[in-house]
């Protein structure tokens, strides 16, 4: 029950502040917006502009259209050579109300440039055939619709871009609700972005996110591994002697702190620039704690073990393969398992050595357009492949080392009955097919 506490209170609490209107909202977020003249910046439904900005937004728009207004009567003639200009102002217009065609299932994503399809929708709003109602018209855009309706009904009753209107159109004036900053998406957000991202297919220069996720674990399981096939070696050999302790675990501890990030240039040069230098960073930011972890595992072996092979003759060669070694594979599992976690840790800044790959690049590349919505996924997406690895590796450690007090409880849960239940029953047959044979009690044996 504390277990899912844990994890839904953040939940919880992400939520109240998304959703509660009443806590804290400093942004608004676009449902409705429009193109404004002699600006650079155009926003789209779905931006976020700031609360005091909003407003300036709105005027600027409405101050727009009291401008446009005495140029839409087709009794005042326009200005020669104009025509064409107007008509691509006016198709931006007509675009307007594709965002919110789609929010209300009018038309589907691969429809928001289908102008016939947006101009029949202008229809039926005008009319009051049908209404919008996520979010709905405020009267002044119902009013603007029904002016441009009654304009481009003077043109032409369907679509046709080579007459489209040629005198300018009323901007929707801009709606929006109140939102969290960018930085913090609402959950229903995250959760729409992330189904898109994950079941979009790959491209031909755009990998899929399944296989963004298999070259970040490339990364991170390949750097680990190598890590430990050189750290565990040397940290049981620190560990056990004297001697490799005080020659390689001074300048061990003292790497350590030299931050990983700052080879990654000289890695760069070393191993070029493909996964690598990658690998290699995990590597170096693992490593140097792996040995000292190790080692000191090493050191807290029961010393009655080690005494009792002594005494039956045991030597330096046989301590360390026979009674070292078994005696610290408990605990070593553990450290390595605790250590993967550390070499997740290094996965963003590793990906960003050389050429950006993986799922630090998709973080990157949405992070700079500000998409954080199909950033939050990603992150914790890796957070949950950590996560349920750790889950994994700790479950298991009963079954590899049952002597260990987790063996008898893991064991006797009912997933591990079911698991355990085929290789039980198949020991069971075969020690019922192979006769007992009881050892021979000669004189001659000792």
């Amino acid at each position: 029950m504390l277990t899912m506490f844990s994890f839904s209170l953040p939940l919880l609490a992400w939520c109240a502040v998304s959703y509660l209107p009443f806590l804290w909202h400093p942004d608004v977020e676009l449902q409705i917006s429009a193109d404004r003249e002699g600006v650079t910046t155009v926003y789209t439904p779905g931006d976020r502009v700031s609360e005091e900005f909003f407003p300036e937004f709105e005027a600027a728009v409405r101050t727009q259209n009291e401008e446009v207004s005495p140029f839409m009567s087709l009794d005042k003639p326009v200005e020669a050579g104009s025509e064409s200009s107007v008509r691509r102002s006016n198709k931006k217009v007509l675009r307007h109300l594709a965002p919110l065609l789609v929010s209300n299932g009018w038309l589907t994503e691969e429809q928001t440039k289908d102008d016939a399809a947006i101009y029949v929708a202008w229809k039926e709003i005008a009319t009051g055939a049908r209404l919008p109602e996520q979010p709905a018209l405020t009267e002044e855009n119902l009013e603007i619709v029904r002016k441009n309706w009654a304009l481009m009904s003077r043109y032409s009753d369907s679509y046709n871009a080579d007459n489209f209107v040629s005198r300018p159109l009323l901007s929707l004036v801009p709606q929006g609700r109140p939102a969290n900053p960018d930085y913090l998406p609402a959950p229903h957000r995250v959760l729409i972005s992330g189904f898109k991202e994950f079941t979009k297919p790959a491209e031909a220069e755009r990998p899929s996110m399944w296989q963004r996720v298999g070259h970040s674990m490339r990364i991170v399981f390949g750097g680990f591994l190598l890590a430990a096939l050189v750290g565990v070696p040397i940290g049981v050999i620190c560990g056990t002697y004297s001697f490799f302790s005080k020659l390689i675990e001074p300048f061990t501890d003292f790497f350590r702190y030299m931050p990983a990030p700052t080879f990654s240039t000289l890695l760069v040069v070393i191993f070029l620039a493909n996964d690598a230098p990658k690998m290699a960073l995990v590597f170096i930011g693992t490593i140097f704690q792996l040995i000292l972890v190790v080692a000191n595992t090493t050191r807290r072996l029961e010393l009655p073990l080690l005494e009792a092979a002594q005494t039956l003759g045991a030597n330096q060669a046989q301590l360390l393969t026979r009674v070292v070694i078994p005696g610290i594979l408990p605990n070593l599992y553990n450290d390595l398992r605790i250590l993967l976690g550390w070499a997740w840790t290094w996965l963003v800044i590793a990906e960003l050595v050389g050429v950006k790959s993986g799922l630090t690049e998709f973080i990157e590349t949405q992070g700079r357009w500000r998409n954080f919505d199909s950033v939050y996924p990603v992150i914790i997406l890796i957070g949950l492949i950590g996560f349920f690895t750790d889950q994994i590796l700790s479950f298991i450690r009963g079954f590899i080392f049952p002597w260990t007090s987790e063996g008898p409880a893991i064991t006797s849960t009912p997933v591990a009955k079911v698991l355990l239940f085929v290789p039980r029953w198949f020991k069971s047959a075969v020690d019922e097919r192979i006769p007992y044979q009881p050892e021979s009690t000669s004189p001659n044996k000792a």
